[in-house]
């Protein structure tokens, strides 16, 4: 029996006894009565204007309390050691190094402007994945004055190029603001608390992020994966240290491929995703994302129930109301 239309059904109860594959109770079949897509309710359903999951503004205080497990965590003792034990091992503080390679006139209707790009790679080995950003004078002064606002201190021997009223335009004052903007991020950089701030992220990212969501609203999905397979790599190198904030990219690229008929693509997307949701269930995209993985996996002929099993049990413990589904979820990032 061919399944319907993934992520789109919601059932209205739980069953709990195991599926045959030719039962119509399969995800994706007309008569399944399978997991709720659910989320949390009220306000917290939809996302920050200023992007998702990022760490607060201003001072780190526990910036990795979206990566601790769920106190409903159905995790045993010991699993949750292992698990610990785990993160320990496999997360390592990525070094990142900045670089100003070009800078460009441009010119609008209104305006005329310099614009600097950014080139970020990851030392200490070969990096394939360097992100190239654009930026301009104004993002660099923007990003300036909300860090001033949380970390006053902690930047004030940081020099910040100032703005004049003549001569930006001539070749040595760019070439000037190129060294000093290079020097900026460095040292912005080597400060633990300042590159690990929403702040800091979000200049690096936030731009084309909100742009790929914005491909993703407009149904432009193959537009949308260029972006993510350009902003995804760094956004995971800047948050190490808080794996759930990568959640929402993944599960974009996640319903882009799937919108686009490629379900290998996208249950590769949502493993990773899972994987930065272990043992947080308490997470906006847990039951949503496992529910789309649900179908995608039967869909594929794969092991579904395991991932039902979990969705189960999450629900057990913690019931909520109906909820989101995964793409109505991601249709809601980065609206501001």
């Amino acid at each position: 029996m061919p399944p319907g239309p993934l992520d789109t059904h919601r059932p209205r109860s739980l069953r709990s006894e195991p599926l045959s594959m030719a039962s119509a109770k399969h995800p994706g079949s007309p008569g399944w009565t399978g997991p709720v897509t659910q989320c949390t309710a009220g306000t917290k359903q939809e996302a920050s204007a200023t992007g998702p999951d990022l760490p607060p503004p201003g001072p780190e205080e526990d910036s990795d309390a979206d990566s601790s497990p769920s106190p409903n965590s159905s995790m045993t003792t010991r699993e949750l050691q292992e698990y610990w034990r785990n993160e320990k091992c496999c997360w390592k503080p990525v070094k990142l190094l900045f670089e100003i390679a070009s800078a460009r006139i441009e010119e609008r209707k209104v305006s005329k402007f310099v614009m600097y790009q950014i080139v970020i790679i990851q030392t200490g080995s070969f990096d394939s994945t360097k992100a190239i950003l654009d930026r301009r004078y104004s993002d660099f002064e923007r990003l300036q004055k909300n860090l001033l606002k949380s970390f006053g201190e902690e930047i004030e021997d940081v020099p910040f190029p100032k703005k004049r009223l003549m001569g930006n335009f001539t070749q040595e004052m760019i070439a000037e603001r190129k060294r000093a903007f290079q020097e900026y991020l460095s040292l912005l950089y080597a400060i633990r608390c300042v590159r690990r701030s929403r702040e800091f992220i979000d200049f690096l990212t936030r731009a084309e992020l909100r742009e790929a969501f914005g491909c993703l609203r407009a149904g432009q999905y193959p537009k949308a994966l260029d972006i993510l397979g350009r902003a995804v790599p760094l956004q995971e190198k800047l948050t190490g240290h808080c794996p759930g904030t990568l959640v929402p990219a993944l599960c974009a690229v996640l319903v882009c491929h799937r919108e686009l008929e490629r379900p290998l693509e996208a249950f590769a997307a949502g493993e990773r995703a899972l994987e930065r949701l272990r043992a947080r269930e308490g997470h906006r995209y847990y039951a949503p994302l496992l529910d789309a993985m649900i179908r995608l996996a039967y869909a594929l002929g794969k092991d579904f129930v395991s991932l039902q099993e979990r969705l189960e049990e999450s629900q057990l413990r913690k019931p909520a109301a109906w909820g989101l589904t995964l793409k109505e979820l991601a249709v809601r990032e980065y609206l501001a």
